[in-house]
């Protein structure tokens, strides 16, 4: 097993609930290493984390294993079966809605 993928193994593994269900495929071709994840649809929110921030930081973190080895490194995560992503976005709010839109509904004004 490469270094890259040991590091996201380890990484992974101790972020998540069900280690065993975490599986890494590492794939090299002209673009450089593409790293396929699959975790537990349970644990995909810990992976990610709020906003994408947990799997931004571990992509940057493998693109600086990757600059350490003279490789480009780009991590993939795979969406589980049987997982809902919420229709247009976390928040139920639209892009159009202003601050005192959400503060009239937290008040339960109209």
């Amino acid at each position: 097993m490469e270094q890259d993928q040991q590091f996201l193994e380890y990484i992974i593994k101790a972020l998540v609930d069900n280690p065993d269900d975490v599986k890494i495929n590492r794939a090299v071709d002209e673009m450089g290493v593409l790293l396929t994840l699959a975790v537990n649809k349970d644990d995909m929110g810990k992976v990610i984390g709020r906003s994408g921030a947990t799997a931004k930081a571990i992509r940057t973190i493998l693109r600086v294993v990757g600059m350490k080895n003279n490789a480009r490194v780009n991590l993939k995560i795979e969406e589980p079966e049987g997982s809902e992503r919420p229709e247009g976005g976390a928040t139920p709010y639209q892009r159009d809605t202003t601050v005192d839109d959400v503060i009239s509904d937290l008040k339960g004004e109209q």
